[in-house]
């Protein structure tokens, strides 16, 4: 039963692959938000790893295992020191060439990196062995894309025998590939994360076993909509006591020790989701010897800041890249007309501070919860203190916060036993609830901005690094002469590495002439279009040995006629060259078209092109009875004839070898 099933299943796909499949399917991944189509007839399978990892298959026949061709597509959250990364600035472009070049008898056909502003991709095609020595080589066609967090890895993949029937379809499966409106997997890249409205307070005390004890290690969790209601506690969560909290766009909480210990300190991460935390990488530098680290606060980028005691050093953290600067490192206000009323012996700090989405930095002075600004940019502070109304107490206000909500911009402040709500408008407190908290944390005041992202500006130069290789062996002809030629100017002769390597800097989007010459080899004169910023493209050389097909790149004729047009007569003459210089050498030239129209009147066509291709040889000094002519019309197409880009690669002519001498 089994037997006539599979038997059933073989006939079944076999009547479908009868006919090359031009119908398209969509299919669309909801879930991490891609889609694609691919050819009606062919099966798909799809294994999930985990939520975030996903591999997708595409293939022909009844199943996988025997499949002639097949597209996978996987989906792969990035490990976190890449996730932030513009990976093409880092070396990918290079790490998959090299990834490439290990495989057994590689040929690059195209290797380019596009740099799209939200995301960045790599297309490539190339073919190889799948062992040493083996007969049969495989067709590479992928794309590698890395949007928010995620890497993207499409590639369709089939031996080359069966490129007449799958490449055509292959490349479409590839080239549709692309993001729905609404991906449903959240962007893991910090700066495109969008801060929640949750905002946080560091406890100063706490009730234990009935008693109230220093604390500093509980951080407190407040609705924003209604900041009167008990908070959430998040219990002992920090593993060291502190002054400073900052909340980042990736709604983690980050703090540093309150210990003076005048020496480098990591920052810390906690997240309120998981209720897990961990050090990271950043480090704050020495604070000074008789200051602590008492304030943090998030910018509209994103960017952390941590103030010291005194104000006299500010660092910034940008989580997007890990970098760590010192902002200031002599206190601004110090420049005020009112410092020295501030200042003096004893007197509170005014260091604790929030930002603003305009740049400004609000700072509370300790003793009265008077506010002090300081633009970020001059550093100049403003000239006045801001006095407000309706706090009760003198001594012990700790922190400011501005956050928004459906009433509008709101700023808060941490008294010495309250939280409050200040009115800016009207210079007015109001007590929220009861508490004393060392800072408080949030960023939703910048999640309602809408970033706008310029788009990214196209790179005028690129470097276009290959190899000049053997066609038929496919190994590195490090020997061979390659002259690089742009438009009109004039050929750079461009150096070869051992491994047969180049590099050479172009300006983008631009047509190359690339003309290789080698003994024993057709030379190529071959027009290639560079791309933006950095690709690669291998360069082939054709043995002349006997039964070697090579082709006369540009030479065309009139539409359906045999009339050469005069841009066919750089080829010809390098075919002319060739034969001067090298007596021993006999060829057979051959005609072929397309498929299109009366097969008669195309192998009648293929077979007097050629004849005049041999007449022009003839012309310029070759013995006639060096040159053989047959014409083929339609029946050896070298690409696909379903689509016009395609067919014209089928109308041409070429030559085999003969004999050489």
């Amino acid at each position: 039963m089994k037997f006539l099933l599979t038997l059933v299943l073989t006939l079944c796909w076999l009547r479908l692959c009868a006919q090359e499949p031009s119908e398209q399917q969509l299919y669309t991944d909801a879930k991490a938000g891609w889609k694609l189509t691919y050819p009606r007839g062919w099966q798909f399978q799809r294994r999930e790893d985990s939520p975030e990892k996903t591999e997708t298959t595409f293939y022909v026949g009844p199943t996988r295992a025997a499949a002639p061709a097949e597209a996978t597509l996987i989906v792969r959250p990035l490990p976190e020191n890449q996730k932030d990364r513009n990976l093409l600035a880092f070396g990918q472009l290079d790490s998959v060439w090299q990834a490439i070049r290990a495989l057994p008898q590689p040929h690059v056909l195209r290797l380019e990196q596009r740099d799209l502003g939200r995301y960045q991709e790599l297309d490539y095609e190339y073919t190889y062995t799948p062992k040493p020595g083996s007969a049969e080589r495989f067709r590479v066609v992928g794309r590698r894309v890395w949007r928010g967090g995620y890497a993207y890895r499409l590639e369709y993949r089939a031996a080359l025998s069966q490129d007449r029937r799958y490449q055509n379809l292959g490349q479409q499966l590839v080239e549709s590939f692309g993001f729905t409106r609404s991906a449903a997997l959240p962007s893991r890249r910090y700066d495109e994360q969008i801060c929640d409205d949750k905002m946080y307070g560091i406890a100063a005390l706490r009730v234990h076993d009935g008693i109230w004890e220093d604390d500093c290690r509980s951080i407190h969790q407040f609705s924003v909509s209604n900041p009167s209601a008990s908070p959430k506690i998040h219990d002992r969560v920090l593993p060291f006591q502190s002054y400073a909290l900052a909340k980042g766009f990736d709604n983690c909480l980050y703090s540093v020790t309150k210990s003076p210990t005048n020496a480098p300190e990591y920052v810390y991460r906690y997240n309120p989701a998981t209720r897990q935390g961990e050090y990271t990488p950043w480090r704050l530098p020495a604070q000074g010897g008789e200051s602590v680290w008492i304030s943090a606060a998030t910018d509209e980028h994103g960017d952390l800041y941590f103030i010291t005691s005194n104000g006299g050093k500010l660092v910034k953290v940008s989580p997007a890249d890990g970098s760590v600067s010192v902002v200031w490192a002599t206190d601004p206000v110090r420049q005020a007309p009112y410092y020295s009323s501030i200042a003096f012996a004893g007197a509170g700090t005014h260091a604790n501070f929030c930002l603003d989405d305009t740049n400004t930095i609000y700072q509370v002075y300790s003793t009265d919860g008077s506010l002090l600004k300081v633009d970020l940019a001059t550093r100049q502070p403003a000239p006045e203190m801001l006095k407000l109304e309706g706090l009760p107490q003198r001594g012990g206000y700790s922190d400011v916060l501005l956050q928004k909500d459906a009433a509008g911009r709101q700023l808060y402040l941490a008294g010495p036993k309250a939280l409050y709500r200040v009115n800016l408008d009207k210079h007015q407190a109001y007590q929220v609830r009861r508490g004393i908290y060392t800072d408080l944390a949030g960023c939703s005041l910048f999640a309602v901005r809408t970033r706008q992202e310029a788009p990214p500006r196209l790179p005028a130069t690129a470097t276009w690094r290959g190899r000049v290789l053997d066609a038929a062996t496919l190994q590195p002809l490090a020997r061979a002469q390659l002259r690089l030629r742009a438009g009109g100017g004039s050929a750079t002769a461009v150096p070869l590495a051992p491994d047969g390597s180049f590099a050479f800097p172009t300006k983008s989007n631009q047509a190359y002439t690339a003309q290789v010459q080698f003994a024993g080899y057709w030379s190529s004169d071959t027009t290639y279009t560079t791309g933006f910023g950095p690709y690669v493209q291998d360069v082939l050389l054709r043995p002349l040995t006997v039964g070697a097909t090579l082709s006369l790149e540009n030479v065309h004729f009139e539409q359906g006629e045999t009339v050469l047009l005069s841009s066919s007569l750089p080829a010809l003459n390098q075919l002319v060259t060739l034969l001067k210089n090298t007596p021993g050498l006999a060829i057979e030239l051959r005609g072929h078209t397309d498929n299109v129209g009366d097969s008669r009147k195309n192998l009648l066509l293929s077979q007097r092109r050629s004849a005049a291709v041999k007449a022009y040889l003839v012309s310029h000094g070759v013995a006639a009875a060096r040159v053989t002519n047959i014409g083929l019309g339609g029946a050896e197409p070298r690409a696909s004839n379903q689509r016009e880009t395609t067919r014209r690669l089928n109308r041409r002519v070429d030559f085999r070898v003969v004999r050489v001498k």
